[in-house]
């Protein structure tokens, strides 16, 4: 889902005022971790999207007081204080259900990391719940935001694959708090389905060594075409954030990622979208096609999972 550009008429400016929207939404940030913290400093930042957001307060289970100025609130007021409109979910994947359920209920909108959560049936009954009151769901996908995806999008249009595979490495990840490697490496799995379409699973495995903080999950894929991807999750100690690729065409090969420039303000190019959401600036077409997709993949990160642990 691409920005759009930000409105004007009724919410734009009026001429030679300072270009603030007539409408600031109240909002607080769940969670002050990495995306967090970037988060609000968006929120503080002089952007178009920011001006129609009123950062109101920051909720976190540690005791911090204040960040830059913005105090921190409790859970309660955040659910309860009716200036409070929009919540930005920035917690671990375990959480993110219940935060979103709260909010929801509570009459917010609401943003959220990926995944949503960490089974289909909880995503399908969150976007109900979230259809029922009315509100704005939106699930963060910046890995669709990269430049690296962009040059990828370019790269497969139009063009007959035959096979393909896509490899990521990472220091371990607590699963207790980020879910099982297909649901905290979705990312990967949404990048597949978005260039080639909607997915099967043929097999899943899953090797693993706790003692070493070592896994490595191997998941066979096939398109609509009967082509074969093969996507590989593998983390532990000293392996580096990496990311290869091999697609290959009849019309040729791409093997790996060339440099294709560094991805800027990522975080913010998703709250574009999100405001834009929020104004009503994306057809009920486009909202259908995104949940179909972030539907499909997290019922494919559960299949997976499913997958693995039946091998056990």
């Amino acid at each position: 889902m691409n920005a759009k550009e930000l409105p004007c008429g009724d919410w734009g400016p009026e001429p030679g005022s300072s270009p603030m929207p007539r409408k600031k939404f109240g909002m607080v940030v769940v969670g002050v971790g990495r995306a967090g913290s970037v988060r609000m400093r968006d929120l503080q930042s002089p952007h178009a999207s920011s001006a129609f957001l009123s950062l109101m307060g920051f909720v976190s289970r540690r005791e911090l007081g204040s960040i830059d100025g913005v105090q921190q609130i409790s859970l309660e007021d955040a659910l309860s204080n009716q200036e409070v409109e929009v919540a930005y979910i920035c917690t671990e994947s375990s959480s993110h259900e219940d935060y979103i359920r709260q909010f929801l209920n509570a009459g917010k909108h609401v943003l959220v990391e990926y995944p949503m959560a960490l089974s289909l049936a909880a995503a399908e009954d969150l976007w109900a719940l979230a259809e029922q009151k009315g509100k704005v769901l939106h699930e963060e996908h910046i890995e669709l935001l990269m430049e690296e995806f962009a040059f990828l999008k370019k790269e497969v249009v139009g063009k007959d694959l035959l096979k393909g595979s896509l490899l990521f490495t990472a220091g371990p990840l607590e699963e207790e708090r980020f879910g099982f490697p297909s649901f905290s490496g979705i990312s990967r799995l949404t990048w597949l389905v978005s260039l080639f379409g909607e997915l099967s699973l043929v097999s899943a495995t899953l090797e693993e060594r706790k003692e070493d903080q070592y896994m490595k999950m191997t998941v066979c894929l096939e398109t609509e075409n009967k082509r074969p991807l093969t996507w590989i999750e593998e983390k532990g100690q000293g392996l580096k954030r990496n990311r290869y690729l091999s697609f290959h065409f009849k019309s040729g090969a791409l093997e790996n990622m060339p440099n294709v420039g560094i991805n800027k303000n990522i975080l913010l190019k998703d709250q574009n979208i999100f405001v834009q959401k929020l104004l009503g600036q994306f057809s009920e077409k486009e909202l259908a096609a995104e949940k179909k997709r972030i539907l499909h993949c997290l019922g494919l990160a559960e299949e997976i999972q499913k997958n693995c642990y039946s091998q056990k």
